[in-house]
């Protein structure tokens, strides 16, 4: 194991929050426990746990709507606090784990040499202590959990009992000895529900003895054990028979070593995706070889961005497939997961996979598309049920089973946000970008939104401009006001960038040309009198500036709409607004999302501020997963994911036309190389820098001129596909 690309520890985690974490982006694995009786916490994406959402549906309001439009625009400041159907606040399904694997061994008086890693190249999660070794791998190949064992003896069960697991379960579990091996089985049904889910472990024992011991099975004397696990949610019943088969099949007769098999079968996709990218700080190697929980206490050392870089990328890798990340990535070893473990779309999830484009990770964006693909129907339900207009409106909360909006409150009108669908689409616009293709699932979904927004502008200004009303800026509302109001910023900008974007990705139709005079109609952002970007863009709605979320800066980051270079103006006062922007709950996302608007706005002092905030908040547990607040409070994926998108921005940064190096290095970091990151006008880059000077590599993939920006000002840079491009820079 690499001493960037990986992490240990000597010491045992007692707690499932230090366990390290594997997964293929459906099933997920979390080790943790002593030599004596480890435990492997198995998860799976599907794993939602009924509670009403199942069956919940968007409120029906349209014919409500323009009264309340009405209302706003006469100055009733709280008007929308009423646009409801009188329900209480209705959760998503809960996400929760699905068992552990229990392994105990023969206590030792004195364990010797215990060591525990998860080598971040292969996916691989391993302890060793005397002798023994136990080894576990997610399958992005084969799909399936796969441990291997070199302990003469142990006992094997499996256990749903962890922290938090509510009453009322059905479980059944058993142990069966077959010619093939044992097969280990837990089956679980929610209370009330015919819907549940069977966890399959079959049990592969090389010399020594299996008996029975239930629910669970006994091996002595054994040269190598070898389980393969799998999760199944379903209803009704399951043929448990089938799917043994299918995990023997996974073994095939005479393979002397199936570990290795099916180890480098996994290896060969894993590896290829995680080293795509890689990051370098000039570390000193001695920090670079210590375990994780001492390189925590080093705040400020390179080393430890280094490795939480690494760690980033193999996270969120290993959390994306069947869908992308949720709040907790795909990991968690309680039943009571915080906000229900959703996929929580008004920052989180764009923020974890704010990496994915440019740190070349194809199969997160793949993962986000399939995600939204499933419920695109859903998206137009809310839009025809809430607003009574064509198109699509995405949630702000999901279970990745239902896209309808039906989780919002008062003080949270989620209902309201007509943002989402933007938002969630742009990591897809950008993938076309880079990648030189039109995918024609994200083309068909940019229509939608534009006709959803054909239908939604109606209501003018006294000038004759659109106004977006109601308006929500996610999850903020002006001082003295109602959380539903008027031009939030954040609405203005999606509004904008999803007509330009649909009639650019349809320009030969008649619609085209309706979307991009909407567009035009927008009102522009409107300057505070502080010289603030203003959170929303309307007489009398003044901003409340110490918040957690930055909604009103989505024209700076994700979007180009505002930048140093084409809009100085907007810029210095999105930059002002980011000066003025509280921390409120010190929340990990505040900050990065704090750090990728800076990085925009060519601001280091400003990113390495939110850096420290982070690194010198004790946000990381020694998995390096993160906590959603300080001191390790609340389980949660969104620092761990988000940091790198962080590093990548402050060193490249791209559009379709235009290349930025170095654009918000701070100078904790003098030297380094950042390698393969890709840009949207679809070249690679190779970045290396010293104190004095930077040296890049640019490989296009397509002959194009681009904008290049550095710190001594712009130049045309003309690309030839298949010929490198090497570029030297000054530095100081």
């Amino acid at each position: 194991m690499s001493l960037v690309h990986g992490t240990w520890e000597p010491l045992p985690a007692s707690r499932w929050e230090d366990g390290f974490l594997s997964g293929n982006g459906r099933h997920g694995i979390l080790m943790f426990g002593g030599p004596d009786d480890e435990r492997i916490v198995v998860t799976h994406h599907t794993l939602v746990r009924p509670n009403g959402g199942e069956s919940a549906r968007p409120p029906q309001l349209a014919a409500q709507l323009p009264a309340l439009q009405d209302r706003l625009l006469a100055g009733e400041l709280h008007a929308a606090e009423d646009f409801t159907d009188g329900r209480g606040l209705q959760w998503v399904q809960p996400f929760h784990p699905a068992f552990q694997i229990r392994l105990r061994g023969t206590p030792a008086e004195k364990p010797l040499g215990y060591r525990r890693c998860v080598d971040f190249t292969t996916g691989v999660a391993e302890t060793v202590c005397e002798g023994r070794r136990s080894r576990v791998l997610v399958s992005r190949a084969d799909d399936v959990i796969v441990q291997h064992l070199a302990v003469p003896d142990v006992d094997i069960a499996l256990d749903h009992r962890l922290p938090g697991v509510p009453a009322g379960l059905a479980v059944g579990d058993g142990a069966l000895l077959t010619a093939d091996g044992a097969l280990l089985t837990v089956r679980v049904r929610y209370p009330g529900s015919e819907t549940g889910y069977t966890g399959l472990t079959l049990v592969v024992v090389t010399g020594g003895r299996t008996t029975l011991t239930p629910p669970g099975v006994r091996v002595t004397g054994a040269e190598s054990v070898l389980l393969l696990t799998r999760v199944l949610r379903h209803t009704g019943e399951l043929d448990t028979a089938r799917h043994a088969r299918d995990l023997r099949s996974l073994l095939p007769e005479g393979e002397a070593d199936p570990y290795t098999g099916l180890l480098g079968r996994h290896t060969a996709l894993h590896r290829s995706a995680y080293e795509r990218v890689t990051l370098d700080l000039g570390a000193d190697p001695a920090e670079r070889a210590l375990p994780g929980s001492e390189l925590l206490a080093r705040p400020g050392s390179p080393a430890l961005l280094e490795r939480l870089f690494a760690a980033g990328r193999h996270h969120l890798l290993s959390a994306s497939g069947l869908f992308p990340p949720r709040l907790t990535g795909l990991w968690t070893g309680d039943w009571n997961t915080a906000w229900s473990g959703a996929f929580t779309n008004d920052a989180n999830l764009n923020l974890q996979t704010a990496s994915a484009v440019a740190a070349a990770l194809p199969e997160v964006t793949e993962a986000h598309a399939t995600l939204i693909g499933r419920q695109l129907a859903d998206w137009a339900e809310n839009a025809r049920t809430v607003f009574g207009a064509r198109g699509v409106v995405a949630p702000a909360h999901t279970d990745g089973e239902s896209g309808l909006s039906y989780h919002f409150s008062r003080e949270y009108p989620l209902h309201l946000w007509t943002a989402g669908a933007d938002w969630l689409l742009k990591p897809l616009v950008d993938h076309d970008e880079a990648s030189g293709t039109r995918d024609p699932r994200t083309a068909h979904a940019l229509a939608q939104v534009a006709l959803f927004y054909e239908d939604f502008l109606t209501r003018t200004d006294e000038d004759g401009r659109l106004v977006v009303v109601p308006s929500y800026s996610p999850e903020n509302r002006p001082a003295g006001a109602g959380w539903g109001a008027i031009n939030a910023a954040m609405d203005l900008s999606a509004a904008r960038h999803a007509l330009l974007t649909a009639a650019g990705h349809h320009p030969d139709t008649p619609q085209a040309g309706r979307w991009r005079a909407l567009a035009e109609r927008l009102p522009p952002h409107r300057i505070n009198a502080d010289g603030a970007l203003a959170e929303w863009a309307w007489p009398g709605l003044d901003d409340t500036y110490d918040h957690r979320h930055l909604s009103h800066l989505y024209g700076v980051w994700p979007l180009d709409e505002i930048n140093p270079y084409d809009t100085p103006d907007l810029a210095a006062a999105a930059r002002r607004a980011l000066e003025l922007r509280g921390a409120e709950n010190d929340s990990a996302h505040g900050h990065l999302h704090h750090a990728l608007v800076a990085a925009r706005l060519r601001d280091g002092e400003r990113v390495a501020h939110a850096l420290g905030q982070v690194l010198g908040g004790d946000f990381f547990h020694t998995s390096l997963m993160s906590a959603h607040y300080p001191h390790r409070d609340v389980y949660n994926a969104d620092a761990a994911h988000t940091l790198p998108a962080v590093l990548v921005e402050m060193l490249v940064q791209s559009t379709p036309d235009r290349l930025v190096l170095l654009p918000a290095l701070p100078a904790a970091y003098p030297q380094g190389q950042l390698l393969g990151v890709r840009t949207r006008f679809g070249a690679a880059v190779d970045l290396t820098w010293t104190p004095h000077e930077a040296t890049a590599v640019i490989r296009p993939s397509r002959t194009h001129r681009v904008e290049l920006r550095t710190s001594s000002g712009a130049r045309p840079l003309d690309l030839v596909a298949g010929e490198d491009h090497v570029l030297t820079l000054r530095t100081w």
